[in-house]
Order: structure tokens, then C-alpha cells, then sequence
């Protein structure tokens, strides 16, 4: 029995070592576990430790986005706070043309949604396929955008979005078209006081981080980086009340004598705020502003003309200054026209002998050309040039122009004679405003500004103050009856002011039928505290001297002007009135 054991166990052994050896294998396969288990440990650890913020950076360039949030620019508004410009809210359409694509049926959705030609909207599309961002409709107001949007998920298109934006409006339109300007489809300034004070108007745009889903489409704001800072506001010193009179008025002149443009400019006398600038023909800042021409410029700053006979009360005041005449001085004027070389001065009739308050009342030629020529020719220039004739007003307005005053030391006689009635200069009707608010400042000139003013700054002394009271004096005899412009006399207050009819320069020479009309004033005479100018560009019709063509629309502006401004009138026909008047002023 155990003998059979033995031999069992023996044979045992000898098929044991028979069968081949897995113990290689095992250990082989033992170490391919222990090898990937190792790299998967340290592919855990390098890209949860060594690598965490280059892959949360890339994770972040796929999903989180930093995108800016547009400031609204500031408000503008009149001297009394009512606003002139405005930015509202509107929401553009933007897409991202490689997710978007050029399907044909999401296109003809998406076009019919946006109000646009689907071939149209196709081709951008294919056009700008490699970009990631592309405004397909901009400055829609929020109800059309959101139509659009609901239509989007609707029909389950991709990579269309929202985008929050801000639209100028200017809610008196083309009233204050020349003064304002207007912003472009970035809300950037183009033109007038948009453009001068853009940067300060249109403030700081601010970031944030948003998170998007794989269609590009905004899931949620994870951060904000820096919130927007609106732009400042802009207090001009234009009284709405004023403009609209103001345009009223001239729009209804230049229509009434069929005449080509106009410009209309009130001031302030004793601060040199504009209180009033308008122009014709103008347009809406609202709307289509292509091919607009010369509409769009603001003609009371960039447009120069010859000024004609409006320039006779500097050349008497600086006579009366430099002591060569005498308020009653007489001057000779007979026979009605007088020659240097070549050339002729000449009246519309003879005058004979005249003081020289006539001189501006019938608005001689002749006479202001002598008192011209007895002053020195530098002494004149000087005058002329305090006025501010030559230089710019300094309003900051873009492209306001200086004018021309040429150099006195090429003037000849001739030049001499014509610069004291208007001709051989140019001019602005800003420039030529502020020269008369000289007249009503006693002879100081303060700068003009379109900006509201705290202070008045220091001025500029030009004239006496003796001789500008003398100057208005004479010039309340130009509104009576028997001056040039008695349709610019204002009910209840003396006025003071000048015509000018001025001969337009052409290729051939002055032209014989085409004028430019004036109106040169201020109000109330004794104590002026509004300076005005109209000027009609070629008036056509039977009226066209600047009397009978300015001088109403100076009367009708400064009599509500006057009114508006609460400045009491100082002439006053019942005896009962001026009785209460008296005991008032006590």
C-alpha cells in the first residue's frame, strides 16, 4: 500500500516538471499593471498639480469670454437743463458666422426676422465665414431685437446673440442739428459740439466675464472686471426757448425770399454766451444724414462773406476814439460820390453836408469813407483787429474759421475807403455778433462761447465807454423812421443797430442782382442785453436791401427774446404806464 503511494508521488513529480513554467508571464503581466497604474497616477498629478493653470487657461479661452460693456455718452443739454441730446438703449444682432453657416432655410428665417434680402444675408455670411464675430443688424430698438431672438430659439439657429448697445437721439432735431452735430454707428462724435467735446462726452466702457456654451451663446456672467462710467454732461449756453424762435423765424424768411441759405446768431452782451445759433437750410440729426451737401455745416462759423455797411459803426467809433471826428462833426459828402485813382465810393443819392450820426442813419458811402481816410492806416487795423476780424472766435467748434483782415501795410487808399463800409474783409456771423456785443458792452469784448458759463471772464477793453454809448446812440436813429431799417424796431424798446446790403463777388466782378441782406442789433438801447445777426444769402425777390429782408426777423426774434429773458421795456407810450414804471424803478 504505501509502496503504491510512493510510486503515485513519484509519478507526480515527473508530470509536474513536464508541464511548462507561467511564473514569466505573471511577473510580466504583474509589471504592465503596476507601469499603467504608474502613468495614470502621474498623468493624474501632472494635470491636477503641474499642469492645473495652463489647461483652466485653455478651458477659460473655450468657455469664458471677457466682452465689454458699452458707456452711455453724457447728456447735453440747453442753459435751463431741458436735453438736447440723449442715449437710449437698443440691442444690435451678432452672429458667429462658423457656427451660424450658410443653411438656406435658417437663412430665410433669420433674414425675414431681420427685415433683410436673404441673398443678401447669405452672401455676408459666406463672406466673413472664417470670422467668430459679425453685426448683422445694429441700433434696433429692444421690442424688433427680442422678436428676432424669439425667432432664433424658435427655430433652434445657432450662433446668433445679443448685443446691448446705445443710440444718440436728439429730441429737438433739426433745430439744434449745427450746434450738436451728431454721433456715427459707434456713437462716436462727427460733427459740431459731438465731435469738440467726444471724448469727455462719451465716457468709459467697461469689462466683464461671461460663460458661453458650445454654440457661443452667453449661459451666464461670472465676473465683473470694471462696470462703465458714462460720460460726463455738456451745459450749453443756448437757451431752447431762444433756438426755436430763432429757427422759426429764419426758417420762414429764407422760404418768404426764395433766399439760397441763412444764418441767425443771439448773444448775450454782457456774458458772450451764445444764446442762439441757427441756420438754413438745415437737416434731421435723426435720420439719413448721406448726401446732405453743404446742409451739414454749421454756416454761422464756417461760412465768411463781406459784411457791407454793417462795418460803419467800428469805423466811427474808431474815429472818435483816435479823436479825428466829433459826435457832431460835419462831413461833406457832396456831390454824392468821391474818386481815389481808379476807383469810385459813391452814395445811393447825394446827402450834401451830414453830421456823422447821419453818416450811419442813411448809411453813407462817402461819409464813412473820409472819416475812414483821416485815420492813420495802422490805427484802423488795430480796431479791427481787437474786434476780432482775422482770428477766430476760439469757440473750440470744428471748422470755424478765422475770416480775413489783410495786412494794413498793403492797403491802398481804396482799401482803406471800402474796409470802413464792408468790403475787402470777411467774416463770420459769430464774429460779426461779437463785435457788436463790444458796442453794448460799453467797449469791451468778451470772448463768445457756446458753453454755459459760472463767470464771466475779464475782458478786453476796444473802445471808451463814452464812445460805444455815443456809436448806440446814433445807431437807435437807423430804426426810426427815417433810418434803413425802421421794420427792425421792436415794440416797447429802443434798439440800436446797423443795415447791411452787400453786393456778392463773383467771377465777373461784384454782381449787380445778387445780395447778401443784414441785420446787425441790439437791445435795450440804453442798456443792451442782447446782441443779434441775420444774414440772408440771395434773397430773391423784390425785396432785398437788409432792411426790408433781416430787419423784420430781427424784430420778430428780439421782441420774444426780450419778453423770454423777463427784461422790461424801456419805452413806454401811455403816461399812466410810465408813471407805474417810474414808481417801480424807485
Amino acid at each position: 500500500m504505501a509502496a503504491r503511494r510512493d510510486k503515485r508521488a513519484r509519478q507526480l513529480r515527473r508530470e509536474e516538471k513536464a508541464l511548462p513554467s507561467y511564473a514569466g508571464r505573471r511577473y510580466a503581466v504583474l509589471a504592465l499593471f503596476v507601469l499603467a497604474g504608474a502613468s495614470l497616477i502621474w498623468r493624474a498629478v501632472d494635470q491636477q498639480i503641474l499642469e492645473k493653470d495652463f489647461l483652466q487657461s485653455e478651458g477659460a479661452d473655450r468657455y469664458l469670454t471677457r466682452v465689454e460693456m458699452p458707456a452711455h455718452r453724457g447728456l447735453i443739454t440747453d442753459r435751463r437743463g431741458d436735453v438736447l441730446a440723449l442715449s437710449t438703449p437698443v440691442d444690435s444682432i451678432a452672429a458667429n458666422p462658423r457656427v451660424l453657416g450658410t443653411d438656406a432655410q435658417q437663412t430665410v428665417v433669420l433674414a425675414k426676422a431681420l427685415d433683410m434680402d436673404a441673398e443678401q444675408l447669405r452672401s455676408k455670411l459666406a463672406l466673413y465665414s472664417q470670422r467668430r464675430f459679425l453685426y448683422l443688424k445694429r441700433r434696433m430698438p429692444p421690442a424688433d431685437a427680442a422678436h428676432v431672438m424669439n425667432v432664433v430659439k424658435a427655430h433652434g439657429i445657432r450662433g446668433v446673440q445679443l448685443e446691448r448697445e446705445y443710440k444718440r437721439f436728439y429730441p429737438a432735431g433739426e433745430v439744434f442739428a449745427h450746434v450738436l452735430g451728431f454721433t456715427d454707428v459707434e456713437d462716436t462724435g462727427q460733427e459740431g459740439l459731438e465731435l469738440a467735446y467726444d471724448e469727455a462726452l462719451r465716457g468709459e466702457a467697461g469689462a466683464k466675464l461671461v460663460l458661453r456654451d458650445g454654440r457661443r451663446q452667453v449661459v451666464d456672467d461670472v465676473e465683473n472686471i470694471r462696470s462703465p462710467r458714462g460720460g460726463d454732461h455738456l451745459a450749453l449756453s443756448i437757451d431752447q426757448r431762444l433756438q426755436f424762435i430763432a429757427y422759426r423765424e429764419l426758417k420762414a424768411a429764407v422760404k418768404r425770399h426764395r433766399a439760397v441759405s441763412g444764418s441767425l446768431v443771439l448773444l448775450d452782451a454782457r456774458s458772450g454766451e451764445v444764446l442762439a445759433m441757427v441756420n438754413q437750410p438745415s437737416f434731421n440729426p435723426n435720420a439719413d444724414r448721406s448726401n446732405r451737401g453743404g446742409q451739414l455745416r454749421n454756416r454761422a462759423l464756417t461760412d465768411v462773406f463781406e459784411p457791407g455797411s454793417t462795418m460803419k459803426p467800428f469805423t466811427v467809433a474808431a474815429a472818435l476814439d483816435k479823436g479825428t471826428i466829433k459826435v457832431d462833426s460835419k462831413i461833406d459828402t457832396s456831390p454824392g460820390w468821391f474818386r481815389l485813382g481808379a476807383a469810385q465810393v459813391r452814395d445811393s443819392k447825394n446827402l450834401g453836408v451830414i453830421d456823422v450820426g447821419t453818416v450811419l442813419m442813411k448809411s453813407s458811402n462817402v461819409g464813412a469813407g473820409k472819416i475812414a481816410l483821416g485815420l492813420d492806416k495802422r490805427d484802423l487795423w488795430q480796431v479791427m483787429d481787437r474786434l476780432g476780424f482775422g482770428s477766430s472766435a476760439q469757440t473750440g467748434f470744428p471748422g470755424e474759421v478765422a475770416g480775413q483782415l489783410s495786412d494794413y501795410r498793403r492797403w491802398a487808399q481804396i482799401d482803406q475807403a471800402t474796409l470802413s463800409f464792408g468790403y475787402g474783409i470777411s467774416v463770420t456771423t459769430l464774429q460779426l455778433a461779437q463785435a457788436y456785443a463790444v458796442l453794448a458792452n460799453d467797449g469791451v469784448l468778451v470772448p463768445v462761447t457756446l458753453v454755459k458759463r459760472d463767470a464771466v471772464p475779464e475782458g478786453r477793453r476796444v473802445f471808451s465807454a463814452q464812445t460805444a454809448a455815443s456809436v448806440r446812440k446814433m445807431l437807435e436813429a437807423v430804426v426810426s423812421a427815417t433810418g434803413t431799417a425802421p421794420e427792425a424796431g421792436v415794440p416797447g424798446y429802443r434798439v440800436a443797430g446797423k443795415t447791411g446790403t452787400v453786393k456778392k463777388f463773383g467771377p465777373n466782378g461784384y454782381s449787380d442782382d445778387r445780395y447778401l441782406s443784414l441785420f446787425a442789433g441790439m437791445a435795450p438801447a440804453h442798456d443792451p442785453r442782447v446782441v443779434m445777426v441775420v444774414m440772408l444769402n440771395e434773397p430773391h425777390g423784390e425785396k432785398f436791401y437788409g432792411g426790408q429782408v433781416a430787419g423784420p426777423v430781427f424784430s420778430a426774434v428780439m421782441a420774444e427774446s426780450l419778453r423770454l429773458l423777463n427784461i422790461a421795456p424801456d419805452v413806454v407810450a401811455d403816461p399812466a404806464l410810465r408813471m407805474a414804471h417810474a414808481g417801480e424803478a424807485q
